[in-house]
């Protein structure tokens, strides 16, 4: 079933018709050039970087964001907020497939939750869009930042600005680049979600963009309410129609039903599947 499809998503990603939405599963078999390490992307792998490889507490350990307000509570917001820049923003890490199939098939509109930079710079050739999430910032009512980059550097500039006919690199947990921007820990979730939920995380001319397509969400686990309500409301326009597939191998009860109620088609698949599909289209 899902090899009947791999034309018809090739072709609808080119077109824009079909967005990829990425998770911490598409930086699977990424490593650090020098040391070998992994690249921390999943949860459990974010927490247990923070904590200096260390485990923490059970409760802790839940899912990141919890993890991460623990440590603001105790060493301050710029404490997470600076490992994660020296994670993602300070090391060289290995590319990834995933990433590059997207480059070279000139995905218009890619949504990616990571915080890493590998779009960035396999986009880095082209003049392109990027979105990055904010959170619990005054003067303003909105929680993103908007950059256009020219071929050489980013500028930020305010949505009425943007050349819409760019490729959009929407990174709503944010990036190191061009400045440190995240969303990390649960204060930051709370004000993002909150202000998403009210439009105010989304600028006008993706909310126009987004109306009509479809995703197909890559390397993402729907088990936590935390990245289920954040995908929900990416994807608010697709409401009461076919929002996509999700590529979830050994999907569980409890993520069967959600992208039921959601109209996600779920495709017992992995990105290898994909990779070999995409490759072979």
């Amino acid at each position: 079933m899902f090899e009947s499809i791999l034309n018809e998503l090739a072709e609808g990603i080119r077109k824009g018709e079909v967005v990829p939405y990425l998770g911490p599963g598409a930086l699977r078999g990424i490593t650090d050039k020098v040391s070998g390490e992994q690249i921390p992307a999943t949860s459990d792998e974010l927490i247990l970087a923070l904590n200096q490889g260390q485990p923490m507490a059970p409760r802790l350990m839940y899912e990141f964001p919890r993890a991460a307000m623990h440590v603001e509570l105790k060493r301050g917001r710029s404490a997470v907020n600076r490992f994660l820049t020296e994670t993602y923003g300070e090391r060289q890490w290995t590319r990834s497939p995933v990433h590059q199939a997207l480059a070279e098939m000139q995905a218009p509109y890619v949504i990616d939750i990571n915080r890493d930079t590998q779009l960035q710079e396999l986009y880095a050739d082209r003049a392109h869009l990027l979105i990055l999430g904010m959170a619990r910032i005054g003067g303003t009512d909105y929680r993103y930042k908007l950059y256009q980059y020219d071929g050489s550097s980013y500028s930020e500039i305010a949505a009425e600005d943007a050349d819409t006919s760019l490729p959009v690199l929407f990174k709503p947990m944010g990036s190191p680049v061009p400045e440190p921007s995240y969303i990390a820990s649960d204060a930051d979730y709370v004000d993002y979600i909150t202000e998403l939920m009210g439009g105010f995380a989304v600028p006008a001319f993706v909310k126009r963009r987004r109306e009509g397509v479809r995703y197909l969400f890559i390397g993402l686990r729907l088990q936590r309410d935390t990245e289920r309500m954040v995908m929900s409301d990416l994807i608010y326009a697709n409401a009461g129609s076919p929002a996509g597939w999700a590529l979830i191998p050994d999907a569980t009860p409890k993520e069967r039903r959600f992208c039921a109620r959601q109209g996600i088609e779920v495709v017992e698949a992995d990105i290898s599947d994909l990779m070999s599909g995409l490759q072979a289209a």
